[in-house]
């Protein structure tokens, strides 16, 4: 990875006047902060939401503190492969091209086995499918960009903690939490090394990187979606892990600090990882993350990326 280093956002502000960038759950947290980050430099933005309310209501936050902005929202629900489908031949007649597309939207510990639409488990299928099937849809575009489009896929420092279990990816003879969220965030830095790997291999014009957050305090909590730490079980749990993310982590706006140099740093290298550079990588400026062993496992990303290619029918 290299020495570590630190980076700021407001140091680094690349003129994006003409491109355009897509960012998924961008109606709070992360996904808002980046798609900010990116608005202040001009980007065109597309926004693909479950929640049409919430994000309208996000888009108002967007035009009041950019009011440049070109922001369009699109319907997208990432537990179809439908709607996915359908959503990219939506951005297919917004744009004839895509320079940015960060990977962001996601669900975390569900307390029930929950499935999606087309039956795989919802973490799996959110965090990683669904993000598998629309970087596919999009491919055409991602190269279109003069550049090559940039994909930069958010995953955790839960990564580290798990396997892929291929013999139940869909978590249904034993149903963890937590687990399964670790499961889809390894699966997150698999696909994108694989993706940077295949890139190069068969010459696609796109350049792939992922980034975490940290800990980052967003309303990902109330959702049952923490960056680092256990569920939450109930009202004193929420409270709590809320303080904990605020006191030893960041605010969402510094926790999308590394998605944003994954998409924007002149030194960010296709296959890498980025996050915060402060003590566990919780918090702090951008730069270099570590690679759990997990996640080096080249084999383990081949055949993830063939099984994912065969459940989605993309790519």
């Amino acid at each position: 990875m290299g020495a570590r280093q630190t980076w700021r956002v407001d140091a680094s502000r690349p003129d994006l006047r003409g491109q355009v960038a897509l960012v998924t759950g961008a109606n709070s947290g992360l996904g808002l902060q980046a798609a900010l980050g990116l608005a202040h430099r001009g980007a065109r933005l597309l926004l693909p939401v479950r929640d049409t309310r919430r994000g309208l209501a996000a888009l108002d936050q967007i035009r009041s503190t950019c009011p440049q902005a070109d922001a369009t929202l699109l319907p997208l629900d990432l537990a179809s492969l439908r709607s996915v489908a359908d959503c990219a031949a939506l951005v297919g007649e917004h744009t004839d091209r895509l320079d940015i597309l960060i990977n962001n939207a996601g669900v975390m510990a569900p307390t029930r086995r929950r499935e999606t639409a087309d039956g795989f488990e919802l973490q799996f299928g959110v965090n990683h499918l669904g993000h598998f099937a629309l970087t596919g849809h999009l491919r055409p575009l991602l190269e279109a960009a003069p550049q090559g489009g940039v994909v930069v896929t958010v995953a955790s420092l839960a990564a580290g903690r798990n396997t892929i279990h291929f013999d139940d990816l869909q978590s249904r003879h034993r149903y963890s939490p937590f687990g399964a969220y670790q499961q889809s965030k390894l699966a997150n830095l698999l696909f994108t090394q694989e993706l940077a790997r295949r890139a190069g291999e068969n010459g696609w014009n796109l350049h792939a990187r992922a980034a975490h957050p940290g800990w980052a305090a967003t309303s990902i909590i109330h959702n049952g979606q923490a960056a680092s730490l256990p569920a939450p079980l109930g009202a004193i749990e929420d409270t709590l892990g809320t303080i904990v993310l605020r006191v030893l982590g960041q605010s969402a706006a510094r926790g999308a600090e590394p998605l944003l140099f994954a998409a924007l740093s002149p030194t960010a290298r296709d296959g890498d990882y980025y996050g915060p550079q402060g003590m566990g990588e919780r918090r702090g400026p951008p730069g270099p993350a570590h690679v759990p062993a997990a996640a080096r496992k080249a084999s383990a990303a081949t055949r993830l990326w063939d099984v994912s290619e065969r459940l989605t029918g993309v790519f």
